[in-house]
């Protein structure tokens, strides 16, 4: 004997119930149904097995995305796998399971008999009545948080995977191209009535509904037309012998007087009928522009209006791929074929396709043949649309040439040439393409990385160079102009120190014959040597006995460290590799700044 479970799928974890007894013969009658609603009578026939809660919300939101892709959860194979052992022993059982595809998949994966109908969805139906009250430590409101929860993220995901689909706004695009063509028609015919009462005989003379609307809006009353405003209307007709006509027209015609009234409001109508088709050609060229960035392969096949239209009723890009050529060739005509099939009759050979300019090109005898030909091309380039990562318009216009050259064998019997030859053309051309772009865009950024380093070394520079600046300026505070000499000397000379050192060198050897009486500081100098820490005492040390003389000052400290780095470059070139640059920099600004800080202490 086969035990029946089901299987309950809430937003909070699954449960698994057990079925006690049920009639199955008056599952549908009225006094049953009711008794489902009873939770006294409903606790006879359904008990609780066991209960799995979902960890996080993450879990519950995968689980669910699963559940309505028709998926098996790993969560719930193993629930399942738990409560049902493979055992030779185990007997039968039947899970009732409320979707179809579910159950397929649970008996796919773990061999246990899944049904969808009889009892099952009466009592699924008093199970998520009574749900909260049969699993213990569970309330409507812990329940109602839990859905409320569960559907923001599941309605936010899919929102989200819709927003990523810009195809959407072809979709909008075209249909409100669409209505406002029917809207544009619609509003111009009203004019045409209304204004034909004052003036019939400009219908005849301007059969075009835009001029009509922009040419009611500039004569208004055509008493009031004269040869001044003959130039005028020329510009908006484009052309002087209809302008002349209208002229003579409105002197000799035989419409009704109208009342000013009348004409305000016919203006202002008008006035929004142009506007409405001035946005129209907005919006076309807007779509056009969507389509090229979006679909450009199926755009230059077919056209921009057609290629979208075949989007729109599709649902999106992607569906359109997935389609095969036969779908795509009577995609719109939908009620055609299956009126054709009712009664019997030949199928339709086209749908939308049939807006396409091949079909209205190519022969009576042949607009089957090549639409089915233009249905395969487009299913291929849709595919190409919506899967490449780099869009580009060279497979559409070899698919176009490959269309164009059937109409010619159609017509005149010429070869056209093999479908092998033209794809490996077009897979060679779009390699040099993808070549060309990825060689631009590393140029680009070579440049911007070398421009942010630039810019840092700069900032790193000044920053440094502005410090040192600052603390050599606070010490001395009686004579200013000497204290602006000392700073651009000592900017002029870290420049050059990043520069070349053998200019640092010279500019040494030059400064040294001019200081004679520095002997002391020179001494300091070839002690360094020896320790720095010893450099810096013996360099600090004559400030204290020539307080008065301030060229003994930072300049005598610079040439110190200068001094320094070059012998520790020389001392290190046996031994170690040369120092680079900045590593020379970094040392000679931490000297400078010793020197000053210790200058600072005595002085305190």
């Amino acid at each position: 004997m086969s035990l029946k479970y089901v299987l309950f799928e809430h937003a909070a974890g699954y449960g698994l119930f057990k079925i006690k007894e049920f009639e199955e013969i008056g599952a549908l009658l009225p006094q049953v149904e009711e008794s489902v609603t009873d939770l006294s009578r409903f606790n006879q026939i359904v008990s609780l097995v066991t209960f799995s809660p979902f960890k996080t919300a993450v879990t519950a939101l995968s689980n669910i995305n699963s559940i309505s892709e028709g998926v098996l959860p790993e969560d719930l194979q193993t629930f399942l796998e738990f409560q049902f052992p493979k055992a030779s022993k185990r007997p039968k059982v039947n899970l009732g399971v409320s979707d179809a595809k579910l159950g397929a998949a649970i008996t796919e994966a773990t061999n246990i008999t899944c049904s969808v109908t009889g009892a099952v969805p009466e009592i699924l139906r008093g199970i998520r009545l009574h749900f909260p009250k049969l699993v213990k430590g569970f309330t409507d409101q812990t329940s109602g948080v839990a859905q409320l929860g569960l559907g923001h993220s599941y309605s936010r995901a899919k929102v989200k995977f819709n927003v990523n689909r810009v195809d959407n706004m072809i979709i909008q695009s075209i249909a409100l191209l669409d209505q406002l063509d029917k809207d544009i028609n619609t509003f111009a015919m009203r004019i045409r009535e209304w204004y034909s009462y004052h003036f019939p005989e400009l219908i005849k003379i301007v059969p075009d509904n835009y001029l009509y609307a922009r040419v009611t809006k500039f004569i208004k009353n055509r008493k009031e037309l004269t040869e001044e405003k003959l130039p005028e209307l020329e510009e908006i007709v484009m052309d002087s012998g209809k302008a002349q006509a209208i002229l003579e027209a409105a002197r000799h015609s035989m419409g009704m007087d109208i009342s000013p009234v009348d004409l305000i409001n016919i203006e202002t109508f008008a006035s929004r009928v142009t506007a409405l088709s001035d946005y129209r050609k907005n919006l076309h060229t807007y779509l056009n522009n969507k389509m090229s960035n979006i679909a450009p392969n199926l755009s230059t096949l077919i056209g921009e209006q057609v290629g979208a239209r075949l989007i729109s009723h599709a649902g999106s890009l992607t569906n359109l791929a997935k389609y095969p050529a036969s779908t795509v060739q009577i995609l719109g005509a939908e009620k055609a074929l299956f009126r054709a099939l009712k009664t019997k009759s030949n199928t339709p050979k086209y749908g939308l396709l049939f807006h396409s300019s091949f079909i209205g090109r190519a022969g009576t005898a042949n607009k089957g043949r090549i639409s089915r030909f233009l249905a395969n091309k487009c299913a291929i380039a849709s595919r190409l649309d919506s899967f490449s990562d780099t869009p580009s318009n060279i497979f559409g216009e070899k698919l176009k040439q490959q269309v164009e050259d059937r109409l010619k064998f159609y017509e005149t019997g010429e070869k056209p040439p093999k479908n092998v030859d033209v794809m490996k053309e077009a897979v060679e051309e779009f390699k040099t393409f993808q070549e060309n772009q990825e060689s631009e865009t590393p140029k680009k950024k070579k440049k911007k990385d070398k421009k942010r380093k630039s810019e840092q070394v700069v900032e790193a520079v000044e920053t440094n160079g502005t410090n040192n600046d600052e603390e050599t300026a606070e010490p001395p505070k009686k004579k200013k102009k000497k204290k602006k000499g000392e700073m651009n000397g000592t900017a002029d000379e870290s420049v050059n120190f990043m520069q070349n050192d053998e200019e640092m060198t010279n500019g040494e050897e030059a400064s040294s014959p001019a200081k004679k009486k520095k002997k002391k500081n020179k001494q300091g100098s070839v002690a360094v040597e020896e320790n720095e820490e010893n450099e810096v005492v013996e360099a600090a040390s004559p400030k204290k006995k020539k307080k008065k003389k301030k060229s003994a000052g930072l300049e005598d400290d610079v040439l110190v460290a200068k001094s320094y780095i070059e012998n520790l470059a020389n001392t290190d070139s046996s031994k170690q590799k040369p120092l680079t640059e900045r590593e020379k920099l970094m040392k000679h600004l931490e000297l400078v700044q010793s020197t000053i800080s210790e200058k600072k202490k005595k002085k305190v």
